[in-house]
């Protein structure tokens, strides 16, 4: 399974999130640290989910963190996060 599937099906299943966005930005890293041939080292994520209500922004990152531990014994060098509740998806769609 390719790392972007595996990261995709854990946090559906992690957070039942309402919108997820997996967007493999490793092309734009080549020839920086942690840059392999292939791809999937370099992720940015946008997670809407009601898992995050009441939870702050680093509590946020810790729970996606969390979840995502395996990705970087799979490869995963860097991570960009967005983490989100509905309501504030809502607010911001952008």
């Amino acid at each position: 399974m390719a790392l972007s599937d595996w990261i995709r099906t854990t946090l559906e299943e992690g957070l039942r999130p309402a919108a997820l966005s997996v967007v493999d930005e490793s092309h734009q890293h080549a020839g920086h640290a942690g840059w392999r041939e292939g791809g999937e080292t370099h992720f940015r994520l946008d997670v809407v989910s009601a898992a995050f209500e009441g939870k702050s922004r680093v509590e946020r990152h810790r729970i996606v963190n969390a979840l995502l531990a395996d990705a970087f014994t799979r490869g995963l060098h860097a991570l960009a996060l967005r983490a989100r509740t509905p309501e504030e998806a809502g607010r911001d769609p952008a």
